[in-house]
């Protein structure tokens, strides 16, 4: 039997909407200002929060082989088809960003859209289909969105 944290994994994957609609509204009207890069860099540090901390509630609850990155997180999770190919890619990249993003935050280019911003909304609620999709077959339930 197995124990997954379906409550953690829930406060995360409802945090979600707010997270794509802040990216949607900075991409849309974007102009480079320094509110808009930090909301920007914010917006992508969330959404890679979720996604790594949701794929070790998994990792964890369904006892999965242990990561030993955060990059390692995406590809465990592929591996045991909570994502496909496609967004295995996606979630790679937003990933990445962890470095740049909580270490070399002081290098970051504030005054340029970034190409995820973009991206990652229709990606992130694709992610939170998936692990609903992903919970519902092995435990015969999903989580609110």
């Amino acid at each position: 039997m197995y124990y997954v944290n379906q409550e953690q994994i829930e406060k995360r994957l409802l945090s979600l909407p707010q997270t794509i609609e802040a990216m949607r509204l900075v991409a849309a009207e974007w102009e480079g200002t320094l509110l808009q890069g930090m909301a920007q860099e914010r917006a992508l540090h969330l959404a890679l929060e979720a996604v790594t901390d949701i794929g070790s509630y998994l990792i964890d609850g369904f006892i999965m082989r242990d990561a030993g990155s955060y990059e390692d997180i995406i590809e465990i999770i592929h591996g045991e088809t909570v994502i496909d190919d496609e967004l295995r890619e996606m979630m790679l990249q937003l990933v990445r960003l962890r470095r740049p993003l909580v270490q070399d935050y002081y290098e970051w280019d504030r005054k340029a859209l970034h190409p995820l911003t973009m991206q990652l909304p229709t990606a992130l609620e694709h992610f939170a289909d998936r692990v609903n999709r992903y919970l519902l077959s092995e435990l015969g339930k999903s989580q609110p969105q």
